[in-house]
């Protein structure tokens, strides 16, 4: 049985941006620069800021677009793109993450991320407003968790920093954030 090959809905306009069409390009970009600036905005605090990567990811995509191969939707090939930048943004700003390497806290389990405490059931927005509260490093690691579906071995490796590190950052960023929504500081 021969595996199911991908079928690139915008693949038209994904041929005519290859050949470098201005007007294809825009078309993508009308497509996709919400849903792009909202996972920028999961990253990079400033609304200018996030703008700005977005701008930076999209003139990467057209510029190697030609080896976009269509085996994947142009979206999630995009959104790779897109927090590649993020992330690299918040490099470029020392991003504030430690290494606890040498510390002797242990994680046992991870658990759950959503659960009810005092009954009280924290929805999306509360989380959305809560998020920008967060430090940089504790932000962008539960982002790469929760968010873009990253493991802790991809993150510590994408972020430069050991996998009990990531483990740590997720576990105080989840903290934080439930500290911040019990507080009503969002």
């Amino acid at each position: 049985m021969t595996p199911k090959k991908y079928i690139e809905k915008n693949s038209v306009i994904v041929e005519a941006c290859k050949r470098g069409d201005r007007k294809a390009q825009y078309q993508l970009y009308k497509l996709y620069a919400k849903a792009m600036l909202s996972t920028c905005m999961r990253f990079v605090k400033q609304q200018d800021e996030a703008e700005d990567v977005l701008q930076e990811a999209f003139v990467d995509a057209f510029t190697k677009i030609d080896s976009f191969r269509m085996e994947a939707s142009f979206g999630l090939w995009l959104k790779q793109i897109v927090v590649n930048k993020s992330i690299n943004y918040l490099r470029s700003k020392k991003l504030d993450l430690v290494d606890i390497e040498d510390h002797k806290h242990h994680i046992v389990d991870e658990g759950e991320f959503f659960y009810e405490d005092d009954d009280k059931d924290y929805k999306i927005e509360s989380i959305n407003m809560a998020m920008p509260l967060l430090p940089d490093g504790y932000r962008t690691v539960l982002n790469m968790y929760l968010f873009e579906g990253f493991d802790h071995e991809e993150i510590a490796e994408f972020l430069g920093i050991s996998e009990s590190t990531s483990r740590t950052q997720y576990m105080r960023a989840k903290k934080k954030l439930l500290q911040i929504m019990s507080n009503g500081q969002a």
